[in-house]
């Protein structure tokens, strides 16, 4: 296997600030398909690490090697918050999903998969579709979400976690979780964030939405009759709750100080920049629904689902979100303490790590 890029070496990786003790790094490459990855596992106390595949044209490597430190980390905790017997990791593939992503490429992923002979178990993240798991699994068994090992596309189960998350939150905040009349603006019109979005407008909230994708802004708009944003403005906009469903660093010194909502929840992983953001919202008077407890959803339908069965045993640990999030919340107020941080503690009682 072939590094990804010569800036990266062996000693960077190991003093990179998002390493966190990492068992394993792998760069990938496969010339004939121009597959550039990096598969990350970052610990497999509970069982064989496992994260989904993402798909997106970093500027550079070394961009790309944070992404996948921070979410397989990041994927660590939401199985041990979720009560999984997995572990964590990532993979990130350096491409555009529109213009470079084929079904050839995904195939040589899912070669080196196989390699990795269950270590890591990869299933579909931004820029993968149900499709591209599918030609993954052609050359591995380490895969899921695909119709051979349970119920398919997760993302419906994300999005209900996370709108199950929501209630919770405005249960917290304004002591009830009715979504009727309050404003929601979602930032990321993808799989789950338009999932999101029918759920919201079906429950009577009124929605402002954004994405760089103009045409699913044209649906969203045509469906929900909603309020559109550019990308930009989606956390500035007067609402209720902010929703980032897109990618992460949403949350950051500069965007926390021009935040309107009082709750901010989504299915975004990493979506505080720094550990010092969380403070920052606290500060502010905003609850911050951490982001891998809320969307686990989509990791317990390919976790605990079985082809032609499981969705009942899905859906209602999925539903168990808020319960988690409650008591979150809860333990914050109790403890003076960020909600993240009280999250962090739940998950690495049960890693072992306190």
């Amino acid at each position: 296997m072939n590094a990804v890029s010569k800036t990266i070496s062996p000693s960077t990786v190991f003093d990179h600030t998002e390493f966190a003790d990492h068992e394993d790094v792998v760069f990938v490459r496969d010339k004939a398909t121009g597959l550039k990855a990096i598969i990350a596992v970052h610990d497999t106390t509970c069982g064989p690490a496992l994260g989904g595949c993402r798909v997106w044209p970093y500027e550079t490597a070394d961009a790309a090697l944070t992404d996948a430190l921070r979410l397989s980390r990041g994927m660590s905790y939401k199985n041990a918050l979720a009560g999984l017997d997995l572990g964590g990791g990532k993979a990130v593939i350096i491409a555009d999903p529109r213009k470079d992503k084929t079904a050839e490429m995904m195939e040589a992923f899912g070669r080196h998969v196989e390699r990795l002979s269950g270590t890591y178990i990869t299933a579909e993240d931004v820029g993968v579709s149900p499709d591209d798991m599918e030609a993954v699994a052609r050359h591995t068994r380490h895969v899921r979400g695909t119709m051979a090992t349970g119920l398919g596309d997760p993302s419906p189960y994300t999005a209900l976690g996370v709108f199950a998350g929501l209630k919770a939150a405005a249960a917290h905040v304004h002591g009830s979780p009715d979504l009727s009349g309050k404003t929601v603006s979602v930032l990321g019109l993808g799989h789950v964030g338009y999932a999101l979005c029918q759920m919201l407008h079906e429950a009577g909230a009124k929605l402002i939405v954004s994405d760089i994708h103009a045409p699913a802004v044209l649906r969203a708009l045509d469906e929900f009759d909603c309020q559109a944003v550019e990308p930009s403005e989606a956390h500035r906009i007067e609402a209720d709750i902010f929703a980032p469903c897109a990618l992460g660093g949403i949350l950051n010194s500069r965007t926390i100080p021009q935040l309107s909502a009082k709750i901010v929840a989504g299915a975004a992983n990493n979506q505080l920049q720094t550990p010092l953001d969380g403070t920052l919202l606290r500060d502010r008077g905003i609850l911050y629904a951490p982001d891998y407890a809320i969307n686990a959803g989509g990791v317990i339908s390919i976790a605990l689902a079985t082809p032609g069965a499981g969705e009942d045993k899905v859906r209602t640990k999925t539903l168990a979100i808020a319960d988690t999030l409650t008591e979150i919340f809860k333990r914050a107020d109790a403890e003076n303490d960020t909600p993240e941080r009280i999250a962090d503690r739940m998950a690495e009682e049960r890693l072992g790590k306190r």
